[in-house]
């Protein structure tokens, strides 16, 4: 059954903020019933079954040209998969508690997992030729030397590779695996109802909340969020230690070193340029979030921040609603001054139904950029309220639609970039939105109330989101000693958010539960450390930019226009940055230290 529609969400999602975008799925599938779904759905099968009739036990007997044919058939098949997916998913995005949604993607997943299982040999194969023969064929075909990059990426997973039937089973056993604990964690979550002020609302309205003026009100939120997610704390510590078991087994099966190698190899990343970036953040924990937050604390006049302060607009920040045509004017024109390409990118977002921006009961908090597959286009999710931090998530959003287009004609094998440099063009996105801001400013409040929100949006970027993975390297370590109560993984989370957030917070009872409703932890572990290194790395690219980076541009356009054809060190050469050098690290995070510098001179 649909969640009611309350009038909180009503008004929240409406108010003044003028005509809000819906999803046109149209491009994918026109419906459910839509007969190219059942047409694909038999074609994949087909496809599949081919494929290993094909292919299986013959790779290595195979010329270039021959791997070649083999790998456009991959990419065929990932593309009609990835097509359906994308239609089932979004549509289950937009209410995931419409059981018949729920219903449709589920039974998606259990047909394509189904067919897609002959497939499983391609990887391990590839695995088992020597490296002279794939040479000695990326040498002989430059059509296929393009996909040594995605080779490569399998290759690095050849160590930790099982037997063909073990592998295939893992590929069998995930949907009622790890994807079934995703959907209860997506489907709880949206259901979940918090009551402030005698009105009941969902959790994305409730959140913001916290981002009010008036502090009442954000503590209401604070405290209906606490009480809720204690209620219901159980079930969510059920499903992280389900999924942290799950990955453990498989971990040690594969004998990775470490719970978060499986991402840095997926990541193309080196486990040591995580931890220089990790090493960095902790240490610059007294000069960025504790400095600031001593700030705040006494431009609110208070004692101690509670948790509802940690996002509160500043005493002079005007309260207003942005409208919608406002919000798209503020980016789009921030876009176009850096170079109008940018602008054109994006333009169709807004005109061809590829944003979905309200708030609605059932939708998915949160927001994101979904690429669908390669010969569509990406679709952004947001849930917009109107608040100065929903303009910047536009922005944050668009610049990954622009990345995924840009990226898009190097195919399903190659178009995705891995997380470390996926946030580079959002990060950038809304980099170009603040500058622009900044520049309009009436006067030195608003500068200051621009400047603050922004070192606020850095330390959730890189200061929170390094805390998190640092929360999670230890709930996947404590694990391992056994099943974790839900006080067991509030203490955890408690340690790393006062080691973050500085002495200038006092921590309200039930804040220890707060880390239930994060979903990176669920779906992408050890995601977060992704964002901390686009925001440093955007930081170091920017600073190219304003020093006047000759052909700057055009550089940044290569950069996204690779996807994920190269290795981030060929692709921040051309810039001069090098994440591997600690002192990368420090230059970025030197940027947030300078923001703050300015904020105390104007005290």
């Amino acid at each position: 059954m649909n969640r009611p529609v309350f009038d909180a969400e009503v008004q929240a999602a409406g108010r003044d903020l003028g005509k809000l975008p819906e999803w046109d799925l149209t491009d994918l599938y026109q419906s459910e019933e839509a007969p190219e779904i059942a047409r694909d759905l038999d074609w994949l099968e087909a496809a599949c079954a081919d494929f290993a009739a094909t292919y299986q036990e013959k790779l290595s007997d195979l010329d270039a040209d021959g791997l070649l044919a083999c790998v456009h058939a991959y990419e065929k098949i990932e593309n009609i998969a990835g097509r359906i997916m994308s239609f089932a998913g979004l549509r289950h995005y937009q209410n995931s508690t419409d059981s018949g949604r729920a219903k449709f993607l589920t039974d998606c997943q259990d047909r394509i997992t189904d067919y897609t299982a002959p497939l499983v040999f391609f990887s391990l194969e590839i695995n088992r030729i020597d490296d002279a023969t794939l040479e000695g064929w990326f040498a002989a075909s430059d059509a296929l030397a393009r996909y040594k990059p995605a080779f490569d990426r399998l290759r690095a997973m050849k160590p930790y590779q099982l037997s063909d039937e073990l592998e295939r089973f893992l590929h069998d056993q995930s949907v009622v695996g790890a994807s079934a604990w995703n959907k209860l964690f997506d489907e709880t979550i949206a259901a979940l109802e918090f009551e402030v002020d005698g009105e009941v609302m969902g959790i994305e309205a409730t959140l913001n909340l916290l981002t009010e003026q008036d502090r009442r009100k954000r503590e209401g939120a604070a405290r209906a969020i606490a009480g809720v997610l204690s209620n219901n704390v159980k079930t969510f510590a059920r499903i992280h230690n389900s999924l942290i078991k799950d990955k453990d087994v498989t971990d040690r099966w594969r004998k990775l070193p470490t719970p978060q190698m499986g991402r840095h190899l997926s990541n193309d990343v080196e486990p040591e340029v995580v931890e220089a970036l990790r090493d960095a953040v902790v240490d610059a924990y007294p000069k960025i979030s504790h400095r600031y937050y001593e700030l705040k604390r006494k431009w609110l006049g208070l004692d101690k921040l509670q948790v509802w302060d940690r996002n509160a607009p500043l005493p002079m920040a005007k309260t207003r609603t942005i409208g919608w045509d406002e919000a798209r004017e503020t980016v789009m024109g921030a876009y176009a001054r850096f170079d109008p390409r940018m602008a054109e990118l994006a333009e169709p977002f807004f005109e061809r139904g590829w944003i979905d921006a309200g708030v609605k009961p059932g939708k998915s908090p949160g927001a994101f950029a979904h690429p669908t597959v390669t010969d569509v286009h990406p679709y952004i999710m947001l849930n917009y309220l109107g608040k100065p931090r929903d303009v910047m998530t536009l922005a944050h959003e668009l610049g990954h639609g622009v990345h995924q287009r840009l990226a898009a004609p190097q195919g399903e094998l190659l178009a995705s970039t891995p997380l470390t440099l996926a946030e580079t063009a959002s990060v950038f996105g809304e980099m170009l939105t603040f500058r622009r801001l900044l520049a309009n400013a009436a006067d030195d409040a608003e500068r200051k109330v621009l400047l603050a929100g922004k070192v606020e949006d850095m330390i959730n970027t890189v200061v929170r989101q390094i805390a998190f993975y640092d929360f999670e390297c230890k709930l996947h370590e404590a694990r391992r000693g056994g099943e974790l109560t839900p006080d067991a993984i509030g203490a955890l989370w408690m340690s790393v958010q006062g080691e973050s957030l500085g002495p200038a917070f006092e921590f309200m009872p039930g804040y220890e539960s707060f880390w239930a409703y994060i979903p990176h932890f669920v779906h992408s572990p050890f995601y977060v450390y992704a964002y901390a290194f686009g925001d440093g790395l955007v930081n170091a690219l920017y600073a190219a930019y304003e020093e006047g980076d000759e052909g700057f541009q055009a550089k940044y356009f290569d950069m996204l226009k690779a996807g994920g054809s190269k290795y981030h060190r060929e692709l921040l050469a051309p810039f001069g940055l090098d994440a591997s050098d600690p002192a990368f690290w420090d230059k970025g995070l030197s940027m947030i230290s300078g923001f703050i510098d300015q904020l105390e001179a104007m005290e």
